[in-house]
């Protein structure tokens, strides 16, 4: 017997149950609840003001493309007032991200709205498909993450936009409310569930995600009746990246529960950092380099493409080394080095640590004690990148001169501790 759509009034065959509701509705009120509940969003939220350039990030993806398309419908329906503009990144994935930027153009033409394309080859000299040539498939979603975040700021202050929306859904949310609990981030756990951030202390375009409270589900059938033309392929390079650990897991949680999602949305809404430990948390300023945001002195994009051109990747990725190699590069900055071609940095005195590149071993980050250049063996080794894998030595390292064991949760994953080996856990400083 054929179900009846559960809006009052309507009396239409229902198509389709809301995952988020358990609603059974026809495919018009489905469209008119959806497009409902992101007004409300953005309403509530106060999101938009009269007047304002809105940068919408344009992925060519179902949500973006039903972002630009429901924003498109609002600011008709509603007079937000509001001047759109699409923005894509072009990260040089390709086979992927080059066919995506067709369906963006197709969006741009369909929704008539003005389109701006940066590329990650124009702003930092290297595409993802070199990026990861040079760092492997591990690790590499790191880069990508860092420089698009920094891209689309970027991209937003070229058109002169007043705000940037992303079409981070409820799925997306929770995502990173598990991951950052899981890693223990408390600053980004405490600003990652909020609907829109406004970085107004350090000049940098405010974000905010109108579809923060719409589920990946909904939005794919909001696409599918709607016949929205996007882009249904995953990136080719984001099969290993952590997300998908948390993906799975929230899967899971939601055959259990639907309302996990929300469920999990409010809990990261209302967790607080407490007063007394705020003054720990990194205070978000301006690159010293680049003049974009960042909580260092030298941005994670700048410090990763330094890293990229000095052919020693894996420096900018864990914690420890980033910050080494955060030192490194503003010392650089002041004066340089030069002392090898193949791009030695060392410091002016003797407590002042170098980062070289010593041969067999693909950069080595070290206190230099006596020396002001070049490494080797016989140098205090503390941290060398020479594989994908983690080697802690033990402390009969049968090298001169101290070894400093440095631990993989400080690193992360992808920092060797050990320049001489590629296997997993402890070894003997003879390449075993």
């Amino acid at each position: 017997m054929p179900v009846t759509c559960s809006a009052s009034e309507c009396g239409s065959r229902a198509i389709l149950k809301r995952p988020k509701t358990g609603d059974a509705l026809c495919r018009e009120c489905f469209f008119a609840a959806f497009e409902l509940e992101v007004h409300h969003t953005v309403s509530r939220g106060r999101i938009f003001q009269r007047g304002q350039k809105v940068a919408v990030g344009a992925s060519g993806g179902k949500d973006s493309t039903v972002l630009a398309h429901v924003l498109k419908v609002l600011n008709q329906r509603y007079d937000y007032g509001l001047d759109l503009v699409l923005l894509s990144i072009d990260e040089g994935i390709t086979g992927y991200r080059d066919d995506s930027l067709e369906t963006v153009k197709r969006n741009s033409a369909q929704y008539d709205l003005p389109l701006q394309i940066l590329s990650y080859q124009d702003l930092y000299g290297w595409t993802m498909d070199r990026v990861v040539t040079s760092v492997g498939r591990k690790g590499n979603c790191t880069f990508c993450g860092v420089f698009r975040r920094q891209a689309l700021e970027r991209g937003a202050a070229l058109i002169q936009a007043d705000l940037i929306v992303t079409g981070h859904n409820a799925d997306d949310i929770a995502e990173t409310v598990l991951m950052n609990l899981l890693r223990g981030d408390i600053a980004r756990l405490e600003r990652c569930a909020d609907l829109a951030a406004d970085f107004a202390q350090s000049g940098a375009v405010p974000r905010a995600k109108p579809l923060k409270y719409a589920y990946e589900k909904e939005i794919v059938m909001y696409a599918y009746f709607k016949k929205l033309d996007y882009f249904s392929t995953e990136c080719i390079y984001s099969p290993n990246a952590y997300r998908g650990f948390a993906r799975s897991f929230l899967k899971d949680l939601e055959r259990v529960r639907p309302r996990s999602i929300i469920d999990i949305i409010h809990s990261g809404e209302h967790l607080r950092v407490k007063a007394q430990l705020r003054d720990r948390l990194p205070v978000l300023d301006r690159c010293s380099r680049c003049g974009h945001l960042s909580s260092q002195g030298v941005c994670k994009a700048c410090v990763l493409v330094e890293g990229l051109n000095r052919g020693l990747p894996k420096l900018g990725i864990g914690k420890k080394a980033s910050l080494l190699l955060q030192s490194d590069v503003r010392r650089m900055d002041g004066k340089g080095c030069g002392n090898d071609s193949r791009g030695i940095v060392c410091g002016s005195g003797k407590d002042e640590g170098i980062v070289c590149g010593s041969g067999k071993d693909e950069g080595i980050v070290c206190g230099s004690g006596d020396r002001t250049s070049g490494c080797g063996n016989e140098s205090e080794l503390t941290v060398c990148g020479k594989a994908d894998r983690e080697c802690l030595p033990s402390e009969d390292v049968g090298m001169k001169g101290r070894v400093d064991v440095v631990s993989v949760g400080d690193l992360e994953r992808g920092i060797s501790a050990c320049g001489d080996c590629d296997h997993l856990g402890s070894c003997n400083g003879s390449g075993g």
